[in-house]
């Protein structure tokens, strides 16, 4: 086996083992636990799961929302009971040894540029629309790294004041603790929120979604208008090969296609912009891609030692 990669979320544990070829061959599913000791201990529990089923020392990743200060060691996240707590030391000590912790949009990001839709580009940005937004950046195969460890919280930059203005939409706080990121506008709740604002009605993204191409195309127009000008942001200061969108809201047929006229329209005139596709791998693109960054790290140190 190659190494294993734990998808870590707000109501299931899923462990995954990946072999040679990085095709999960097993995998075993738990609840997750709403107390931290409980959630530590089901965390050590898929750990040692893992090593039990595919041999000691094998390689082995958790992709999980939210962020760790790499400062402090205290996690940050919202639907984990984890958040001031140092969680990965933790479940180290209780797993009795080393495991690879990476939030799951990088691990996403990785996973579809190694193996999925970004494989062959240098430069790959990945973006879940989502419940909330966010995403990571792989350069040659490899996350871009960087001492906060904050560089994929796309979702907490802020949403464009002219947009904004132009269709009266509401500005309100984020969960980050910020008032007016861009969110609160794009992602599930926001495409709502926007929905809300301009119709009075109260929607569900997939009624919003289902209704595009009717009575729901301002709406649309609006939420693709929002989501292009954070594309061309990321555009401008990345300036990636493709971007491989993520998350429930990239599975509405046509997305990439509106997305892709919005974005030409944002971006500066006469400049190309990236290639947007959807993400390949499925529910095992996340495990995968921490599976990997902890195979990787791994070697790394093998090197190092030799």
């Amino acid at each position: 086996m190659r190494a294993a990669g734990i998808d870590l979320g707000g109501t299931k544990i899923e462990t995954q083992i990946f072999d040679a070829d990085w095709q999960p061959v097993t995998r075993q599913r738990v609840p997750t636990p709403k107390d931290y000791a409980g959630l530590v201990k089901a965390v050590a529990d898929q750990v040692r799961w893992a090593e039990a089923a595919a041999g000691e020392g094998l390689p082995i990743g958790i992709g999980a929302a939210g962020l760790v200060n790499p400062a402090t060691g205290l996690a940050l996240t919202a639907n984990l009971v984890a958040s001031g707590h140092p969680f990965p030391a933790d479940i180290t000590a209780a797993a009795g040894r080393d495991v690879l912790y990476v939030n799951d949009c990088r691990a996403l990001a990785l996973s579809e540029a190694v193996f999925g839709a970004g494989r062959g580009y240098h430069t790959v940005l990945g973006l879940i629309l989502g419940t909330g937004i966010g995403g990571g950046i792989s350069i040659g195969g490899h996350l871009l790294p960087g001492p906060s460890m904050t560089g994929g919280e796309f979702g907490h930059t802020s949403a464009p004041a002219d947009l904004v203005a132009k269709h009266r939409l509401p500005v309100v706080p984020c969960g980050c603790g910020a008032m007016g990121c861009i969110e609160t506008l794009i992602a599930g709740p926001g495409l709502a929120r926007v929905a809300l604002a301009m119709t009075g009605q109260e929607l569900s993204p997939p009624a919003i979604a289902a209704a595009k191409g009717g009575e729901m195309a301002a709406v649309w127009q609006v939420w693709c208008d929002l989501v292009a000008a954070l594309l061309r942001n990321l555009t401008l200061t990345v300036d990636p090969d493709i971007i491989v969108l993520g998350g429930g809201l990239s599975q509405i047929p046509g997305v990439t296609e509106d997305l892709t006229t919005a974005l030409q329209s944002a971006q500066l005139a006469g400049f190309a912009i990236p290639k947007l596709a959807v993400a390949q791998g499925g529910d095992s693109s996340g495990a995968r891609g921490a599976a990997y960054a902890a195979w990787t790290a791994q070697r790394s140190r093998q090197k190092v030692a030799s």
